[in-house]
């Protein structure tokens, strides 16, 4: 097997692993449950708990040592980088390891909101059975088992989504702490700056995927049609919603594209057409999509109206300004944004 593509060494891991749609899933539910209370205090008190899984699930890093980490001397905000320490912290190994610009920003927002409320600034510091409750409780709300829920479990899980990422399988175990080389591992050598530098661009990646940019949707493959000309490719996004895509048989065998794939799918804004009001149009678009209105730019031609269809995605819809006076379109309408699956562009890296 070639060091470059090793997705296929944990393709049958018998332990139990959630995959990224559903690691998404989780994280949604974390975060409907960490922003219902209505009081400061509270909300901040789930907000921690939240953190903690969001540095598992993106450092791959052990429960305690998430419990361990001082958020003021340990995690650099302007490097986006965070230092675990095995044992003393003086005396013990350390490393270091790259987190995503968002979460980076949220935990610093997070202990500022601490720091307003005067409580304490160990935000880490919870009872570890407490944690995995809740860890429990938001995989059960997202429709998931409790056992593929736990801590263990998610940070498992980031260990494969870094080597199906093809991220070099040295660089995971440096990333994950692992204290023993595997076998692959051993296939190539890498300088530290190189392991820096892989896992600094994945990270990239992942901001790239995962900020909302405005008609485009990450998620994974979820099944393969092949006709006789063409095939159908059905994308799971990350949100949740189901993407079709319409491609032909040589690009489906070129780039790869079979389930479980990690895939990026772009739309033009003059192919979505809008709809507006409450009810779901008669139309022959595969990819219809009910959301808000979230502002309008005005042209003296044409028009752009960006849609919010979830939390995460925005879709940007140019009509000319004739058929959105003609269609009364504001700012806060319901409307249907529709594509065809042909429209719907496939990137793979």
């Amino acid at each position: 097997m070639a060091p470059g593509n090793h997705a296929g060494i944990v393709a049958a891991t018998t332990k139990k692993t959630v995959d990224p749609v559903q690691l998404q899933s989780i994280e949604q539910s974390f975060r409907a449950w960490a922003s219902a209370p209505s009081g400061v205090t509270r909300k901040l008190s789930r907000k921690r708990v939240l953190l903690i899984f969001l540095l598992i699930r993106y450092t791959g890093a052990r429960l305690n040592e998430i419990l361990s980490l001082d958020p003021v001397n340990d995690i650099d905000y302007q490097k986006r980088t965070v230092l675990f320490h095995k044992g003393d912290v003086h005396n013990g190994s350390t490393r270091e390891v790259q987190i995503p610009e968002l979460l980076a920003d949220e935990i610093k927002n997070t202990l500022g909101g601490f720091r307003r409320s005067r409580a304490t600034p160990e935000i880490f510091r919870i009872d570890p059975a407490h944690v995995r409750r809740k860890f429990y409780d938001c995989a059960e709300a997202a429709g998931i088992p409790r056992d593929l829920g736990t801590p263990e479990a998610i940070r498992r899980s980031r260990a494969i989504e870094l080597m199906q990422s093809n991220v070099p399988l040295p660089v995971v175990q440096r990333i994950m702490g692992h204290s023993t080389p595997n076998l692959a591992a051993s296939y190539v050598e890498f300088s530290e700056e190189e392991i820096k530098k892989v896992e600094r661009l994945h990270i990239e990646r992942e901001n790239k995927y995962k900020t909302s940019a405005r008609n485009s949707f990450f998620g994974k493959i979820d099944t393969v049609q092949i006709g006789d000309v063409q095939a159908t490719i059905e994308i799971i996004s990350i949100d949740g919603p189901k993407i079709h895509s319409l491609v032909t048989k040589d690009s489906q065998s070129r780039l790869g594209l079979k389930p479980g794939c990690l895939v990026a799918v772009e739309v033009k804004a003059p192919w979505v057409v809008l709809y507006k009001g409450i009810e779901e149009p008669a139309c022959s678009a595969e990819n219809r999509f009910k959301g808000s209105v979230l502002r309008v730019i005005k042209g003296k031609i044409n028009s752009e109206v960006i849609v919010q269809i979830s939390n995460r995605t925005e879709l940007c819809a140019i009509l000319t300004e004739k058929s959105r006076k003609s269609l009364a379109i504001k700012k806060g309408d319901t409307v249907w944004a529709v594509f065809n699956a042909a429209m719907a562009v496939i990137h793979v890296d």
